[in-house]
Parts: structure tokens; C-alpha cells; sequence
């Protein structure tokens, strides 16, 4: 029986506005449907195919995790293969999930991730759960050891870059803008030790998103960016630039967490006033927002992301 339509209203218009952290991924979105009604089996069969692809896998098992009852099913799964690795690591980032909203305790959640590693020691995924919950609830050398184990596993591992950044921007709030900031230093590492055709060559600009996140939130700029100035200095504008050339050369369409950059990069140039950029960008989002960076530092990200569409393609 199909579902029913969604009311109508302010429930439908949610509805229609709903963020989905699956992205364009058809295959997910379908695996997690079954998940939902507890068919895993379906999730079981799409991690096979997978296999090895670790930023399609990483993101895979972080949204089939995000479901709230994932962790039961995994447990079932589990009672039926107790050997599976794709079963460890799932219920794994489920527990991480659990504890990341207060619902289970931290240190079960790194024990799964230990037991999850230890089924598959290539797999860089079980170290990925493990460094969400270190850069949400951890220590620092925590955070580093975590990071480090995913990175020697699958060194230009896209999400974990991205937690790393996110990390590191919040250090030294008190102390206010710094061209020196170490996030920025980690970035422009990262991406120039990346290959070529690595998004890890947008990092830069996701790193200067999160410093503003943090600037602003400390007090120490407008809470609209695009009034901040924090993306019309020189050397903003050469990080965006160089950014943007490397997207119209590379734009890597089959990357699973492609559109994640994309947001970022679309913001970028939004606030830098580059319009035309901007737009050449919201085309290539189509209906995929996300809900970073248009969110910073506490705005509505569908009424950032509207406006900003709007004013870069001239429909405001």
C-alpha cells in the first residue's frame, strides 16, 4: 500500500523543503526506504556493491545510520550473519548517531566502532564514526588519532576532512579573525596533497565557511555573511577563485558527496558577489540543498538558500 499524501499546509510545504542528507543517490534512497520497514536486506545487497568506493561507502552507512530505527535492524541482521562487516559498521554508526543525540553513551558507541573495525581493518568507515563522535564529544588528540586512522586507510577520505575542518575552526573563537588560523593551514595542506582531481581542492572554502560559523557566532562579525566581508578580502578571493577553476575543470559528477561542495562553493561566491559564478552553481544544485553553509551561523538554511538562488539568478 502506498503512503498517504502529506497533509496539506504547513506540513506539505516541510515537507517539500526537507533536506535529504541522501542527495542524489537513488540507490540509498531506496535501500533506506527498506530499511525503514525493516527489509535490510536491501542495505545489505547495496553495500556489496559498494565495496571498496570508501566516500560513496561512508556516506552510505552515515545516512542509513541516521534512521532512527537502524540500530534494531542491524542487530537483526547481525543474529543472521554474525560476521557480516557491513552489519558491524552499520549498527556502529547507529550507536554513534544514538549517542550523538544523548540516547546511548559514548563509550558503547566506541566500542561498536572498535568491534566494526577490527571485522574489516581496510575499511576506513568504522575510524569515520569513530571521528564524529570524537569532534562532537572528544578531545583533540582524541579527534587526531581518529582522523589519522582514517586518513591511513583512505587518504583523501572527503567526509572526514570535513569533520577535521569543521574541528579545527572552532579553536580560538576568543582571539577573533586570524589570516594565520591554523584551519586554514590544515586546508590548503590537505588539498595540496590531494591528486589533481580530488574535491579535497575545495577545502579551502569549506575551511573558511566553518571559520565564519565560529567568528560570527562568537560575536565577532554580522550574522549575514554576505555583509561580513569575511569573502571579499585577497586572499578569500583567491581561495574562491582557484576553487571555482578547479570545479570548471574537473566537476566531478559521479562523486558521491559532490553537491555538499557544491552548496559551499555556491555560498562563496554568493557572498563574494560573484552572481554569475553563484548561478552557474544553483544549476548545477538543482533541488539539493544542504543545510551547511547556508545555515551559518544561526539562519533558516532554506530561507538562505531561497534568497541567495533568487538573487544569483535574477528571480528575486
Amino acid at each position: 500500500m502506498s503512503p498517504p499524501p502529506p497533509p496539506l499546509g504547513r506540513g506539505r510545504r516541510r515537507a517539500a523543503q526537507a533536506f535529504d542528507e541522501a542527495l542524489d543517490d537513488a540507490d540509498l534512497m531506496a535501500a533506506r526506504a527498506a530499511l525503514v520497514q525493516g527489509r535490510w536486506q536491501n542495505a545489505r545487497s547495496l553495500l556489496v556493491r559498494t565495496g571498496d568506493d570508501w566516500d560513496r561507502r561512508g556516506h552510505r552507512v552515515t545516512v542509513l545510520a541516521r534512521e532512527s530505527s537502524c540500530a534494531a535492524w542491524a542487530r537483526e541482521w547481525l543474529l543472521a550473519d554474525p560476521e557480516s562487516a557491513d552489519a558491524a559498521v552499520l549498527l556502529a554508526l547507529a550507536q554513534v548517531r544514538r549517542a550523538l543525540h544523548g540516547k546511548a553513551e559514548p563509550d558503547r558507541a566506541r566500542e561498536a566502532c572498535r568491534v566494526a573495525a577490527a571485522r574489516a581493518p581496510a575499511d576506513p568507515t568504522p575510524w569515520l564514526g569513530l571521528l564524529m563522535l570524537e569532534c562532537a564529544v572528544g578531545g583533540d588528540q582524541e579527534a587526531v588519532r581518529s582522523f589519522e586512522a582514517v586518513r591511513g586507510r583512505y587518504a583523501d577520505h572527503h567526509h572526514a576532512h570535513h569533520l577535521m575542518v569543521a574541528r579545527l575552526a572552532g579553536r580560538r573563537a576568543e582571539a577573533g579573525p586570524d589570516p594565520l588560523h591554523e584551519v586554514y593551514d590544515f586546508a590548503n595542506w590537505a588539498a595540496e596533497q590531494a591528486p589533481a582531481d580530488s574535491p579535497l581542492a575545495i577545502l579551502p572554502v569549506i575551511a573558511h565557511a566553518e571559520r565564519y560559523r565560529v567568528l560570527a557566532a562568537a560575536g565577532h562579525g554580522p550574522a549575514d555573511p554576505a555583509a561580513s566581508g569575511h569573502w571579499t578580502g585577497r586572499r578569500a578571493r583567491q581561495v574562491m577563485k582557484a576553487a571555482f577553476d578547479w570545479w570548471l575543470e574537473w566537476e566531478l559528477e559521479g562523486h558521491p558527496r559532490r553537491l555538499i561542495d557544491l552548496n559551499f562553493l555556491a555560498h562563496a561566491k554568493f557572498c563574494e558577489g560573484r552572481g554569475a559564478e553563484a548561478a552557474a552553481l544553483f544549476h548545477r544544485i538543482g533541488r539539493h540543498a544542504t543545510p551547511a553553509p547556508w545555515s551559518y551561523p544561526d539562519r533558516d538554511p532554506h530561507t538562505a538558500f531561497a534568497a541567495a538562488r533568487a538573487g544569483a539568478l535574477g528571480t528575486a
